[in-house]
């Protein structure tokens, strides 16, 4: 029985020692890349020999145990013909953390008066689909949907769009400012330690690409426009 037990604990502590030396290697690897975004964590993946490296900004890469093959794409499991992709997985529950640790006094915020639960939006104040989701944020709240805007100006920090945007984060009405914004009219103009240009930033690192780009509450991204009852009921199932 002792021998049995101690066979157990062998077997257990080479398999972490493997493990550690897979983290060693792929991280040596990714320095050397000079790889621009923070590693997480690497742990080992459903597939023998290949681990996966979730980075901070929630994205998720795979790594041969020796350092030397880095993959990026999807990882699908099959399972009897239902199919799961784990790599989406995986990025939505990181994702969310990272999107839903932005502070509530960083964003624009339009509440119900009982939430359901909650998107979070980055947007452009001249983006046409932006606009005309916003026309739809009383709706939205109506089925129980809060609204969080974070600040994604297109064309850079350096836009015009920038700069208002910067004006609507630094308004002391913030939502009229907003609204006011997305209709094409006039916003005073206000400087302050705004969040703008590190959500800008934030957004890229989460691979918002357009606006309205709209997380879930678990982290799932839908890209672009939703009529506001389509939308309502994918977040609701997706909390």
């Amino acid at each position: 029985m002792r021998l049995k037990y101690l066979a157990a604990g062998l077997l257990s502590l080479c398999a972490t020692t493997a493990v550690a030396d897979a983290q060693q290697k792929i991280r040596q690897s990714l320095e050397a890349l000079q790889f621009p975004v923070p590693v997480a964590s690497i742990s080992e993946s459903p597939v023998a020999g290949l681990y996966q490296v979730q980075l901070e900004n929630g994205r998720v890469l795979y790594g041969s145990a020796d350092g030397e093959h880095l993959i990026q794409g999807v990882m699908i499991e099959v399972n009897g013909g239902d199919m799961r992709n784990l790599t989406a997985e995986l990025e939505a529950k990181a994702i969310s953390g990272v999107i839903n640790g932005i502070p509530a006094s960083e964003l624009v915020v339009f509440a119900p008066q009982q939430a359901k639960t909650h998107i979070t939006v980055f947007t452009d104040v001249d983006c046409g689909y932006c606009r005309k989701l916003h026309e739809e944020v009383g709706q939205l709240n109506d089925l129980g949907i809060e609204v969080r805007y974070a600040a994604f100006p297109r064309g850079g920090m350096q836009s015009p769009t920038a700069a208002t945007m910067r004006s609507v984060w630094c308004a002391e009405d913030q939502q009229t400012a907003m609204t006011r914004a997305k209709q094409g009219k006039s916003v005073k103009p206000a400087s302050c330690d705004d969040p703008v240009e590190k959500q800008y930033q934030l957004g890229a690192g989460v691979g918002v690409q357009g606006t309205p780009a709209i997380f879930l509450a678990n982290g799932t991204l839908v890209p672009g426009y939703k009529p506001a009852e389509q939308l309502a009921a994918e977040a609701i199932a997706n909390q």
